[in-house]
């Protein structure tokens, strides 16, 4: 029987190597200020790191943050002191690992899905599989095959699929770490945390998502929203949609009163509820996304159409012209996942770049109604929200082409995220940093024809906008905030 003492079977060199390049043009790319010392505090936190501590804080399974980052403040030019500052902060909440009852084989796999207690044994499995088939077919057997998402007779269904996005995307953002930055450690302990993680729900996503949703063609996806619409309010679609763009999709949503949930105490209840009452109507909208894998190209428009979705309802959905601005944690975490998308699609299949991106639109969806459907007042935001950063710049001559705003605004915004002591900041702003490095240029008008009111007034400003939102919102070093948990509830 394996051993579930993963840090001396498996040695930290193998699993926590030097980062390596991106893995894509999409993916993010680094800043400089790399050293021979942050190289060596990233890996010391990331070794220690996995030695020491369990993947879960507490009971109520909130996840350990440490290696997200520790690998952020890497890839944004961190020093080496820093990186350990931080590191010596984080682990004052994490929790020590947890000796398994007994290891993990393809025998038992199922047995203990959703038990903290079997973390280290399914790490123990996964850096096996990884080390004799590598991570694209340990993703795709794992995360993606059917096999693993329902069996006949089951008590306790995989539905691997499920527990990789849900909990605020954590497994998700774990692998992906793990793919963008080489790091085989980073991918076993978030399959890891895949297996244990719980489910907020049966059938999140249902049989026929995986046997024929991945497609996009107008057939599969006629019959997908006829088998999973509860209500026959649920739109269909013609054959005149056939490029149905996120946009449209939310703008569809927007118009149904249906999909509403009560506030309560707790988000992750709020969620659960979402989940229980509207999974199979956010299921059947989202079926009505159109990819279509034979197309060149397809798989990066679509990406790119779910990251401008991610933002939009992070920032849009969180400014009122009267109230301003306001960072909502859970949203944040749909702008800080959307990140993992162009780095871990390069790992996959065709078919399961498709089921990934179509999961993810779903999961998107179901935050936003559970944090209280904020509205997306395009225009008002566009026009009531500024791109120049108010910082303090460097004192220049008289004559500076621009004396009243910095040069590059995403310096100061980057400079302050890196120090801060929120370690979710970090990871936002250096996604709008990247969004707008890739798409920043895009301009008003490029969602013209959209179904969403206004789309055509977004711009790549957008992602600028939002990242000094949230910079003035989360406060300095010195006087930080924190983020909003109340929602966007009538």
């Amino acid at each position: 029987m394996p051993s579930t003492a993963v840090i001396d079977e498996f040695d930290c060199e193998t699993l926590f190597p030097a980062p390596s390049f991106p893995p894509s043009a999409l993916s993010p790319q680094r800043l400089p200020g790399t050293s021979v010392q942050s190289l060596a505090a990233v890996q010391y936190v990331l070794k220690d790191n996995h030695k020491r501590w369990h993947i879960f804080l507490n009971d109520l399974k909130q996840h350990n943050h440490v290696a997200h980052r520790a690998l952020a403040l890497y890839a944004l030019g961190g020093s080496g002191s820093l990186i350990r500052e931080f590191y010596e902060q984080d682990s004052g909440e994490q929790l020590p690992p947890i000796e398994s009852p007994e290891g993990i084989t393809s025998t038992n796999f199922l047995d203990h899905l959703g038990d903290e207690r079997y973390y280290q044994a399914y790490v123990t499995f996964f850096a096996q599989e990884i080390d004799e088939k590598g991570i694209p077919v340990v993703l795709e057997q794992y995360i993606f095959s059917d096999r693993f998402q329902y069996r006949e007779g089951a008590s306790n269904q995989p539905e691997m699929l499920s527990r990789f996005m849900l909990s605020l995307f954590h497994a998700l953002i774990h692998v992906s770490y793990g793919v963008e930055f080489g790091l085989k450690g980073m991918v076993v302990e978030g399959l890891a945390l895949t297996a244990v993680q719980d489910l907020s729900g049966n059938e999140y996503y249902p049989k026929h998502f995986f046997t024929e949703g991945a497609q996009g063609t107008s057939e599969v996806i006629t019959h997908l929203v006829s088998s999973l619409m509860s209500d026959r309010s649920v739109p269909k679609i013609t054959g005149s949609e056939a490029d149905t763009h996120v946009f449209d999709i939310i703008a569809r949503i927007v118009r149904d009163d249906i999909l509403r949930v009560d506030n309560g105490p707790v988000p992750r209840i709020v969620f659960k509820q979402a989940v229980a009452e509207h999974a199979p109507r956010i299921c059947a909208y989202a079926a009505q996304w159109t990819i279509d894998v034979t197309r060149k190209g397809e798989i990066e428009r679509k990406m790119e159409e779910l990251i401008w979705l991610s933002s939009a309802v992070y920032a849009i959905g969180g400014f009122d012209e009267v109230k301003g601005f306001t960072a909502d944690f859970y949203l944040m975490h749909v702008v800080t996942s959307s990140l993992s998308l162009p780095s871990l699609i390069t790992s996959l299949t065709p078919r399961s770049q498709a089921l990934l991106l179509r999961a993810y639109l779903v999961a998107v969806l179901t935050w936003w109604v559970a944090r209280g459907r904020p509205v997306l007042n395009i225009k008002p935001f566009m026009t009531s929200t500024s791109t120049r950063h108010a910082v303090p710049v460097s004192e220049g001559s008289d004559s500076s082409v621009c004396p009243s705003e910095h040069p590059n605004p995403f310096l100061p915004i980057i400079q302050t995220s890196v120090l801060h002591p929120n370690n979710h900041l970090i990871k936002i702003q250096r996604s709008l940093a990247h969004f707008s490095t890739v798409y920043g240029n895009r301009p008003a008008g490029y969602h013209k024809g959209m179904e969403l009111a206004d789309a055509e007034l977004l711009d790549g400003s957008l992602f600028l906008r939002a990242a000094s939102l949230t910079a003035n919102y989360m406060g300095s070093r010195e006087e930080p905030n924190s983020w909003s948990r109340r929602g966007f509830f009538p």
